[in-house]
């Protein structure tokens, strides 16, 4: 190790991928540890296998991977 800081995440953005969590609705939970969600603009699929969602629950995903429940 260098000592060096590792900088926070800001802005909501992955400093791995600089890629941004996303607040979505669940529509549809899939089989396979997989939901349907509603972006706001349309509807995807992601997976669920990290958290216990079901339907109508606020989800944050990262990268196609739900990781916080927001709301239920």
């Amino acid at each position: 190790m260098t000592g060096e800081r590792v900088p926070a995440c800001h802005d909501g953005v992955c400093i791995t991928c600089s890629d941004t969590a996303v607040e979505v609705r669940v529509v549809e939970v899939l089989a396979h540890r997989l939901a349907v969600v509603d972006t706001g603009q349309g509807r995807e699929e992601v997976s669920v296998a990290l958290v216990s969602a079901g339907v109508g629950d606020t989800i944050l995903v990262h990268a196609g991977e739900a990781i916080a429940v927001v709301s239920s």
